[in-house]
């Protein structure tokens, strides 16, 4: 899957308004009422990115979850990185 344009990326983002670009990544912080409902988000969320074959970059702190993806082999952001934050806000 080819790397996006700026101006792709652009567009994508509005369809992920909770997510910030940084650099050649895009992230998202989810909170939650505490620790276990932060580990039961991860836990679907590592599902979910097992069977897309794409692993974000996971950080627990508490009750909030900082997800970062981004498309390492193509050097930045890809569609791949768009889809899977959508199903991560689904969750």
């Amino acid at each position: 899957m080819p790397k996006l344009t700026a101006t792709k990326i652009k567009t994508a983002l509005r369809t992920i308004p909770e997510w910030k670009q940084s650099g050649a990544a895009i992230t998202r912080v989810f909170v939650f009422k505490d620790f276990p409902k932060a580990v039961q988000f991860v836990n679907r969320a590592a599902r979910l990115a097992e069977k897309a074959w794409h692993h974000p970059d996971i950080d627990i702190r508490w009750n909030k979850v900082a997800l970062t993806l981004t498309t390492h082999d193509q050097g930045g952001l890809t569609e791949k990185d768009f889809i899977l934050a959508r199903k991560f806000d689904a969750l």
